[in-house]
């Protein structure tokens, strides 16, 4: 930097300096992750069943009040074929009406049960209590126990595919990124950036699991092994857990169990909120994982996301657009933090195409928003953060003790 520049702001170098050693080696880290995204495991494909596979599959789908959401998952369910030996719905004493809708599903399809389950005990939260209730009314004769969210939509060959695939590649938990369903501008530009998070921390879906603290899960379409299942005592180890899917296979994995995390997005889709709004509140406040990882864990994902996903979108405006200086004027440190940013970018900008498949984009009348999505980074890292800082009450309907 010539001295007539340095001279009044000689910090600027030493900024640049300390920006550096915080960022380069979290960008190493990134790479490294997403480096996995061409060689990963390809999206799972439909699967017609063999006679093997006849009545193997029990699947719990937990719900509460969710009449406006369940149809299409109860279509999708029992369209799938001989492989399903049962479908059980555990109901919390829904008051929407969900129950009727069961039971006229029922009529039609005798795999269909309806299970009211027991007072929600001290200790537990709702949803992992619901599928721990429906896995122990789960026939013993099934190998497989797929739990499924009930916004969710399977597609024709869902489970035959997934118990195949599990079988021939001897995993013993896999559940799977689904197609998201979105429909207005605010949720276009909000949630590809939380979601973002998430491959920044770990990978894209269909890259190997490593170490049981980095495992992800997706409890919306969650398939295990049943003797693994009476191995873990059911649930319970997720019991307290509001991300009771990763906590659950982390748990699986560091018990041996070999867990996968696949690319689901031809299988199933998922409308998981309605709006900007409640994309933010809901989603955002289980994406820190802190239920699943100890607190330095979540601190740490958070900074390592606050370098690369948040902090790129303010300095390489501020540096582009300072007015007295030039690139060619800068410091070497100046000058590499730019390009550093400039190129965390430009990752981040091809990220977004990446997951476009991910994407129901086609006839969404706010898809548009979706390629504007990387300037939502700032928001989801600050989202990330406010939720790593307490413990949610209120949860799908229900209330609970604390928040800190």
């Amino acid at each position: 930097m010539p001295a007539d520049v340095a001279a009044p702001f000689p910090w600027l170098s030493t900024c640049a300096v300390v920006f550096l050693a915080l960022q380069l080696p979290m960008v190493a880290v990134l790479l490294s992750r997403l480096v996995q995204g061409p060689f990963r495991r390809p999206p799972l494909g439909p699967e017609s069943p063999s006679l093997s596979q006849l009545g193997t599959v029990s699947v719990v789908v937990p719900t509460l009040n969710e009449a406006e959401r369940l149809r299409p998952c109860l279509e999708g369910l029992t369209r799938q074929s001989y492989e399903v030996r049962e479908i059980l719905v555990v109901d919390s004493r829904s008051t929407d009406g969900t129950q009727a809708i069961v039971k006229r599903y029922q009529a039609q399809d005798p795999r269909l049960r309806l299970l009211e389950d027991d007072p929600l005990p001290s200790g537990w939260v709702g949803r992992p209590w619901a599928l721990d209730y429906g896995f122990r009314h789960t026939a013993a004769a099934s190998t497989w126990v797929l739990g499924v969210d009930a916004d969710t939509q399977p597609q024709p060959g869902l489970v035959a595919a997934l118990a195949k695939a599990m079988e021939q590649e001897s995993y013993d938990l896999v559940s799977l990124a689904p197609r998201f369903i979105l429909k207005q501008p605010g949720e276009f530009w909000l949630q590809p950036a939380l979601l973002m998070t998430l491959i920044y921390r770990f990978g894209p879906a269909g890259s190997p699991s490593g170490v049981p603290q980095r495992v992800m899960a997706n409890g919306q379409c969650f398939m295990v092994r049943r003797s693994l299942l009476e191995q873990l005592d059911g649930y319970r180890s997720a019991a307290t857990s509001f991300c009771d899917d990763v906590t659950l296979a982390r748990h699986a994995a560091d018990q041996g169990a070999k867990v996968g995390f696949w690319d689901g997005s031809r299988l199933i889709k998922v409308r998981m909120y309605e709006g900007m709004a409640e994309t933010w509140q809901e989603w955002g406040r289980s994406l820190d994982l802190k239920d699943a990882a100890p607190a330095a864990q979540i601190w740490w994902d958070w900074g390592f996301l606050a370098l690369v996903q948040g902090l790129p979108w303010l300095l390489v405006p501020a540096l582009l657009t300072t007015q007295r200086w030039t690139p060619t004027s800068w410091s070497l440190a100046l000058q590499l933090l730019l390009l550093v940013n400039l190129g965390l970018v430009l990752i981040r900008v091809g990220m977004q195409a990446a997951v476009a498949s991910a994407y129901d984009l086609k006839g969404a009348p706010g898809a548009w928003a979706f390629w504007l999505s990387p300037l939502a980074d700032l928001a989801a890292v600050a989202r990330i953060g406010l939720s790593s800082l307490r413990r949610p009450t209120r949860w799908r309907g229900r209330e609970y003790p604390g928040g800190g």
